[in-house]
């Protein structure tokens, strides 16, 4: 290995600034970007489609489990696949692994799901032995094919109005390994992370940063935010402004 040189701590902390200025020019083109897809326009779905469950069979309008966002990974388990029948496909199994904790997903009104072409028997045996715990359906018909994931992994991401559904965006091929962390998953949905910073159209729902965080087990025994953590969160601000300008003075 041809290593990087090896310098005094004040040569490295102007190497981190110089390099810092890059990064924040891709976290606002990030977040330009996210703004952007929640500008993308909708298309309307007008096809039943139909899914098989733990508990049988249940539709698309089913799988947002009463929530408005609906996210669809499709994951390649079933026969043909590399692994089967005692694994799924080792790059959607990676995925897998690195799936949040759906729960704080969920407290911003969007559902995750795996979809496969394996019967439930099998999903469950899988389920129970890599330890994963999304909701996993097989699917019954045309909606990989009609989504653009009948060949290819990839999340298609679904809006609910009531009993009408649209199609709102679709990640796939690079874009889809970084997929995992609750921040990417809400930057993809037409709501985004529904934060007051956050660049949405006139009437999206946001609420403070920080504030709506949560122990995984505790969101719903704790409806309101907690004044405790408030005073924790303000704080945290209140430094990370004071770093941030540390940080600007440096570099200009």
């Amino acid at each position: 290995m041809q290593t990087p040189p090896v310098v005094s701590s004040e040569a490295w902390d102007a190497a981190r600034l110089e390099l810092l200025v890059k990064e924040k020019e891709l976290m606002r083109a990030r977040d330009a970007l996210s703004a952007a897809r929640r500008r993308m326009p909708w298309m309307a779905v007008e096809k039943a489609y139909a899914f098989e469950g733990p508990k049988g069979k249940v539709s698309l309008h089913d799988l947002f489990e009463g929530r408005r966002q609906l996210i669809v990974y499709r994951a390649f388990f079933e026969p043909g696949v590399f692994g089967w029948p005692d694994h799924a496909c080792r790059g959607c199994s990676l995925g897998a692994d690195q799936v949040s904790h759906l729960s704080h997903l969920n407290q911003r009104d969007t559902t995750l799901v795996y979809a496969s072409r394996a019967p439930q028997s099998d999903i469950a045996r899988l389920k129970a032995r890599m330890g994963w715990e999304m909701p996993w359906y097989t699917i019954t018909d045309s909606f990989d094919a009609d989504f653009g994931v009948g060949e290819w992994h990839g999340h298609n991401v679904f809006f609910r109005d009531g009993e009408k559904i649209f199609r709102t965006y679709l990640v796939n091929s690079r874009g889809d390994e970084a997929m995992g962390t609750v921040w990417s998953y809400l930057d993809i949905t037409p709501l985004g992370r529904q934060e007051v910073w956050e660049d949405s159209p006139k009437g999206y729902p946001q609420t403070p940063p920080y504030k709506w965080w949560n122990w995984h087990d505790n969101y719903e025994a704790e409806a309101a935010t907690n004044t405790k953590w408030d005073a924790v969160t303000d704080a945290g601000v209140k430094a990370f402004r004071k770093i941030a300008e540390d940080e600007r003075k440096a570099v200009t």
